[in-house]
């Protein structure tokens, strides 16, 4: 992903020389090991590695999972749009997209298989499921979309230069390619479920009061908020890493409509996201959080939990992010996208933040105290890894294949428009 064109390395696509590359994926390779001696230290030694303990089971991997698999909702959200209400602009994006629905949710089941802590029995999830249990419902529908993506991913890979010569390839990505429509239905539903129970898992805690949430039959209104804050965030980060390919490879990638179409997506759905928010939040203010035998002030009476994290995750990065990508006027300057879809997809990490980590250091009964929690190194190090994963299989994909469809068009758009200004400039 370095700046000089100097290769030929997909079909029609310049990229960088071999030694730049290799520079450029050499600190992420070692951050991975880092992380990956980090791991190891948890499996071989056991979960005393980390500071989490039986009171505060949840921490670093927890939150770490659940924002990746709502950042990761790009890929079945884009999906849905091309395919199923066919918004053609996106087709632009739709490769990377799955590239990044890939990581995320390979990363996130990665870090859960170190955060079980016993990776070997984790086939006894799907052997002997708790169908009382969302996290059931949760591990099969996750398993199955990154099958899903998985799939997805081929044609991708069969369209590499040197596979595409092959023509028994040729015919099996052909084929493929006719199934799009049924995965793309497949993971809409598959991820709209699992968004769904990882929220309302926490809705349901009768035993914490903070999470409780009142909602529609056997759903807590958590159910739904996680499902439109990950349909909401999800067009935002492909606009976001889009954007950031743009600006590590110098290159243009996609069109400024497609920005421009990505933040309006994302500002109607976050519009939506930020309305339901605030009502769900008076109702647990004024009436569930009150029926427990707590009044709402009270969680927030600590110092770090302060009401200023239920104003940043609303309006700081809900309301405002929404607005100037409803403003067509913002919405024309890259920058101001840039800047909206950095805050949204801030405002749904911070959302499982205070989900994860402010739940369960609040107390469940007037007599408890605040529980602390600080990750342990081991722990970032396992966090590490996971990010220099992903950047590393996007790294690989994005010089061997071709992820952005129009990039070679804009590229010979572009060496047109040079050679015309140059002929102007001669003549004058």
């Amino acid at each position: 992903m370095a700046s000089v064109d100097k290769e030929f390395i997909t079909r029609g696509l310049r990229r960088s020389s071999t030694g730049r590359f290799l520079l450029w994926i050499l600190p992420w390779v070692a951050l991975l090991v880092f992380g990956l001696y980090s791991a190891g230290l948890c499996l071989v030694k056991g979960l005393n590695q980390t500071n989490m303990d039986n009171r505060f089971a949840f921490g670093l991997w927890i939150f770490l999972d659940l924002t990746v698999i709502a950042l990761g909702a790009g890929a079945f959200f884009t999906g849905f749009l091309l395919y199923i209400l066919k918004i053609d602009e996106l087709r632009s994006v739709i490769n990377s997209a799955v590239v990044i629905g890939l990581v995320c949710y390979s990363g996130a089941v990665t870090v859960l298989a170190v955060d079980v802590g016993q990776p070997l029995r984790s086939w006894f999830t799907f052997w002997y499921p708790n169908v009382h249990s969302m996290l059931t419902e949760v591990t099969f529908c996750i398993s199955c979309y990154l099958t899903v993506l998985l799939i997805e991913y081929l044609p991708i890979v069969l369209r590499n230069r040197k596979l595409h010569d092959v023509p028994s390839f040729l015919v099996f990505e052909h084929e493929l390619h006719k199934l799009i429509y049924v995965l793309a239905g497949v993971g809409t539903f598959l991820s709209f479920f699992h968004q769904g129970s990882l929220g309302g898992l926490y809705g349901v805690l009768r035993g914490r009061p903070f999470a409780f949430r009142e909602g529609l039959a056997v759903w807590p209104s958590t159910f739904f908020l996680f499902i439109l804050s990950a349909a909401a965030v999800g067009p935002s980060f492909i606009l976001l890493t889009t954007w950031l390919v743009e600006k590590l490879s110098r290159k243009r990638l996609v069109r400024p409509t497609v920005f421009r179409r990505l933040a309006r997506i994302s500002g109607l759905l976050l519009a939506v996201y930020v309305l339901a928010k605030a009502v769900d939040t008076l109702v647990w203010i004024n009436r569930t959080s009150p029926g427990t035998g707590f009044q709402a002030w009270q969680y927030y009476s600590w110092k770090p939990f302060g009401t200023w994290i239920l104003f940043a995750e609303i309006v700081v990065f809900g309301l405002l992010p929404a607005l100037v990508m409803l403003t067509p006027r913002l919405r024309a300057h890259t920058g101001w996208l840039v800047t909206a879809a950095a805050m949204a997809c801030c405002g749904v990490a911070l959302n499982r933040f205070v989900m994860t980590v402010q739940t369960l250091a609040l107390p469940t009964l007037s007599f408890d105290p605040y529980l602390s929690y600080y990750p342990s190194w081991q722990e970032v190090g396992t966090f590490l890894a996971v990010v220099a994963y992903g950047v590393l299989v996007y790294s690989f994909s994005f010089r061997y294949f071709n992820l952005f469809p129009e990039e070679r068009e804009l590229r010979l758009e572009a060496a047109a428009q040079e050679e015309e200004e140059l002929a102007l400039a001669g003549r004058y």
